[in-house]
């Protein structure tokens, strides 16, 4: 039992630890006005097991399992179960297309998925500016880390866009889960970021500029990070579940670097090492992370920057895409378009709808860009 212990001058400690060694299972309890026929609907429509029964000659307390749980019928008391959810590879098999049964004592049994499918909405796009300078973008959210929103209205639920910072370094809470995505990557802008990946070997430690594709279904873990990191995630849909796997422990065996998760696989991009080709304008280059490879043309990620004079040339684009995100790692440049010219610093991004004409104006010779576009840019 927990209980409460008090400190001297008759303040109230934490409670002491709960030791749960000793449980064996969790059980929920019902109500019936009589024994039948709920229990047989328990038993013999759903499949439920009978567990213990008592007294025999006028039975008012049974229990019964199934499905992974226990339950207690109680006969004469009122009915405290509402709803119970059983989960199932396809619902509409289960009763004749039916997805809620009512047992005899009223407790709705609702069938639901089990794998529930990914719901991709409808892309909804618009021109979206974020300003690094806005201090109340910046919300809590999950194991403490800060979220500022770079796509507020998430085209629509479509995508969704987070700059995440992680002020205080070390450990990091986190369990072996994945996500049922359409596509997520993680870009390091700050600091660094050690996280564990199904198949991938030892812990990898991420550093700024370093990218990595996290494909549908790959079972990973954050393990620490440096005071004050940051990072880029950008995924599809907005709304995405994350599943945990308390069977994996990471790391976990190799596996071969074209296997594939979701039809996509792994990539780790090495910004030390990887090489700078020529960009689609001229006077800038980009690295390639081989997303768009790993994809097979799904997502396109790179980064850019420019390698010729600062002057005040600039090309006027105009794209097709799903998903087309801009932002500014280093430098500035202006974001120029029919309505305006938006400046773009440092920590600021532009989401660009199809089909606008716009051209982007070098303003120093530092400028550094991520690009991310769904599909992958030619």
């Amino acid at each position: 039992m927990q209980t409460e212990k008090s400190l001297p001058g008759g303040d109230l400690a934490m409670p002491s630890p709960i030791d749960l060694r000793g449980v064996k299972a969790a059980m929920v309890p019902m109500g019936a006005e009589r024994l039948e026929p709920t229990l047989s609907f328990f038993t013999r429509d759903l499949g439920f097991r009978v567990v213990s029964i008592y007294p025999a000659d006028d039975p008012k307390t049974v229990v019964i399992s199934g499905h992974g749980v226990t339950l207690q019928l109680l006969v004469g008391q009122p009915n405290a179960l509402g709803r119970l959810m059983l989960l199932c590879d396809d619902p509409l098999a289960v009763a004749a297309g039916r997805r809620e049964l009512t047992a005899p004592n009223g407790t709705v049994v609702c069938l639901a998925d089990a794998d529930p499918p990914m719901l991709a909405p409808q892309t909804a796009q618009a021109l979206v500016f974020s300003g690094a300078a806005d201090a109340t973008n910046w919300t809590i959210g999950r194991a403490g880390m800060h979220y500022r929103d770079l796509l507020p209205d998430r085209h629509g639920g479509a995508f969704i866009a987070s700059h995440i910072r992680i002020l205080d370094g070390g450990p990091v809470p986190d369990y072996v889960h994945w996500h049922k995505v359409r596509f997520q990557m993680i870009f390091c802008r700050k600091g660094w970021v050690r996280v564990l990946y199904q198949g991938q070997g030892a812990p990898i430690l991420m550093h700024p500029g370093d990218c990595v594709l996290q494909p549908p279904t790959i079972r990973h873990q954050v393990l620490e990070s440096s005071a004050g990191a940051e990072v880029i995630e950008i995924g599809a849909p907005a709304e995405h579940m994350t599943i945990a796997d308390h069977l994996l422990s990471l790391p976990s065996a190799d596996l071969p670097p074209d296997h594939l998760f979701g039809g996509q696989r792994f990539v780790l991009h090495d910004a030390a090492t990887a090489p700078w080709r020529p960009w689609r304008l001229p006077g800038y280059e980009h690295q390639d992370t081989g997303i768009a490879a790993a994809t097979a043309g799904l997502a396109g990620v790179r980064v850019v920057r420019r390698c010729a004079p600062v002057d005040i040339t600039h090309t006027v684009q105009v794209h097709s895409n799903e998903f087309c995100l801009c932002y500014v790692l280093a430098g500035e440049m202006d974001f120029m378009h029919a309505d305006g010219v938006r400046r773009l610093r440092a920590d600021e991004s532009v989401t660009v709808p199809a089909g606008m004409a716009y051209s982007l104006r070098p303003l120093a010779e530092d400028l550094q860009f991520l690009e991310v576009t769904l599909p992958a840019e030619v």
